[in-house]
């Protein structure tokens, strides 16, 4: 019933449990909603008596067949419940479950998801078959930038994640999404295999990069006009060397950086040139900090040598200026590191530079640098504690991911004095 007993001339009645009355000439609607202790507003929109009775009346019943449901009629926007989720989100970085590497990978995949669902859509209206074209609409994406099926399936997991969040707190009527099923990523024999480069390609990749930064080259001119696309490049060929995770590589500082020259006996000058590496705790996918070592100055070096100058320069008169050290590696003002989707679309024009093909179909991405990192430390014979302990991750998982059959190791089985290099047998 009516809460309200008496009306005004332009105050009507519907059903004896709701009103329409104007404003600014246009209809409302108006209804106590007893259970959740509301009035439900609503514009009618139209400026006809007639119109809006017809539109409260059926509005009215909508209200009504969802109560009947055991549904409510207020309810937060899809927007406002990932703002939700991420503080919850926020609060585990800041506790050390998670890092924040990964809250960044779960807030980027929720925008994808807010463009397909729209910010606006209530949570309560969410159906489990809402997104069951998700898949399709996230690999048309506009300028052509390729999406790999591992990369949806990701998505879609942090996704269910939330709705799962959600649905306990009472704020969807769902707990998960019945996302299509995927087609199964038919790799062959090396079904536990990660897609990654050849030598060859990565020699062409490496040849691009270098070209890109100058490297042996004289007077080579870097300016504002050019630096990000530098440092780009050089987050590339670092990568190449290093295998680290994009979340350790972007948080990277100066200060985790230390250059070591180590005395070699039976070596050229009897030394050696080596990069201590330190990736931190809060950095780290596994929350460990880790320390390893690559047989490398030059990326490092060079890198350092122009952003230095750089950032020397630009704060010559800034008192406030963080020491050079307390930067970030891969950064053109020592705070702000390249977002996903730059790295996403340098790396599309790495591979048509560098022609790599069939990036599309082999799930290619910056991250198989890394994984290329890795199987060649495998390659090379080293015990999968020692590739675990560099790369910072589990045994288990470098034993059932990399330790495939290739073709480096069946020949090395054949001939143990031998190892594969470069496409011939080579005496140990």
């Amino acid at each position: 019933m009516l809460k309200k007993k008496t009306f005004k001339p332009d105050e009507i009645a519907i059903f004896d449990e709701a009103i329409i009355h104007k404003r600014n000439e246009i209809w409302q609607f108006q209804m106590w909603l007893e259970k959740e202790g509301k009035y439900a507003h609503e514009s009618l929109r139209t400026r006809n008596r007639d119109t809006a009775i017809d539109k409260a009346k059926k509005l009215y019943i909508e209200i009504k067949a969802q109560e009947q449901a055991g549904k409510t009629y207020f309810s937060k926007t899809t927007k406002q419940g990932v703002e939700e989720y991420l503080k919850q989100r926020a609060t585990d970085v800041d506790a050390g479950l998670i890092v924040k590497g990964r809250f960044t990978t779960i807030k980027t995949h929720l925008e994808h998801w807010l463009d397909f669902i729209h910010r606006d859509t209530k949570l309560k209206e969410l159906e489990r078959t809402d997104c069951e074209n998700y898949y399709h609409s996230r690999t048309k994406t506009k300028k052509g930038i390729s999406i790999s099926q591992t990369t949806v399936e990701n998505e879609q997991s942090t996704i269910n994640a939330m709705i799962s969040w959600l649905y306990k707190r009472n704020e969807t009527y769902i707990d998960a999404f019945d996302f299509k099923k995927l087609p199964r990523i038919d790799k062959g024999d090396a079904a536990n295999r990660r897609d990654t480069f050849t030598l060859d390609e990565i020699q062409r990749i490496t040849k691009v990069l270098e070209e890109q930064v100058g490297l042996g080259r004289k007077n080579v001119v870097v300016d504002e006009d050019n630096l990000k696309k530098i440092v780009v490049a050089y987050y590339f060929l670092i990568a190449i060397v290093t295998g680290l995770r994009k979340g350790e590589q972007v948080q990277l500082r100066w200060s985790d950086v230390e250059f070591l020259t180590k005395d070699v006996k039976g070596k050229k000058n009897n030394t050696i040139n080596l990069v201590k590496i330190t990736v931190r705790a809060e950095t780290s996918k596994v929350r460990k900090t880790r320390r390893f070592y690559i047989e490398d100055w030059e990326y490092f070096d060079k890198l350092f040598s122009i952003l230095y100058k750089f950032y020397t320069v630009k704060n010559k008169d800034n008192k406030d200026a963080e020491p050079f050290g307390s930067t970030l590696v891969f950064s053109v003002d020592g705070k702000t590191a390249p977002t996903p989707r730059v790295l996403a679309l340098h790396f599309e024009k790495l591979m048509e530079n560098a022609e790599i093909q069939n990036t599309d179909t082999r799930d290619l991405v910056p991250y198989s640098f890394r994984h290329y990192f890795i199987t060649k430390m495998v390659n090379r014979g080293l015990p999968p504690i020692a590739v675990a302990e560099t790369c910072g991750t589990s045994v288990v998982q470098i034993d059932n991911t990399y330790y495939h059959t290739t073709e480096a190791k069946m020949l090395a089985n054949v001939f143990p004095d031998h190892h594969y290099k470069d496409g011939y047998l080579v005496p140990k």
